[in-house]
């Protein structure tokens, strides 16, 4: 007989929150598991392979959207891999965007921190003014770091 698992030794076994199985199948990147006689959730091997690649590619900060198109190709095996490649591309070209928003912030809080060469009291810190200075109440490119494309 095949090698089942409950949800919790899955999640154990996967070192990842009973949570997280479950929202990820809500969203519908794992499928619906098997349930057994007394309704407790029953993953195959081939669920607990799918949600460690699901897990592999978070780790990698993949959006679910870009987990669903890669899990939609890895389910066509027979398909060629061009379209895997543009997806990492894709993704690899995110993640340079967010490094040259990282650095901009990085920048933005030295200038921040350079307000402030030689500590003094709370009243007379120039870092602090800066941080309440209104600047037209906008809130700098860089502090953008956290993108909405991260929804999903």
């Amino acid at each position: 007989m095949p090698k089942t698992y409950r949800i919790g030794e899955l999640a154990n076994d996967l070192s990842v929150a009973i949570e997280t199985i479950r929202y990820y199948e809500k969203e519908g990147l794992l499928p619906q598991p098997a349930r057994s006689e007394g309704n407790y959730r029953l993953y195959a091997e081939s669920e607990r392979q799918r949600l460690e690649f699901i897990l592999h590619c978070r780790a990698l900060d993949m959006t679910h959207q870009e987990i669903r198109q890669l899990l939609g190709l890895r389910d066509a095996p027979d398909q060629g891999c061009a379209e895997v490649n543009a997806v990492l591309d894709a993704h690899i070209g995110h993640v340079a965007e967010r490094l040259r928003a990282l650095r901009r912030l990085q920048v933005e809080l030295k200038a921040i921190r350079a307000r402030c060469e030689v500590p003094s009291t709370a009243k007379n810190c120039g870092i602090l003014r800066e941080l309440a200075a209104s600047k037209g109440a906008r809130r700098p490119r860089s502090a953008n770091v956290h993108s909405a494309r991260r929804g999903g």
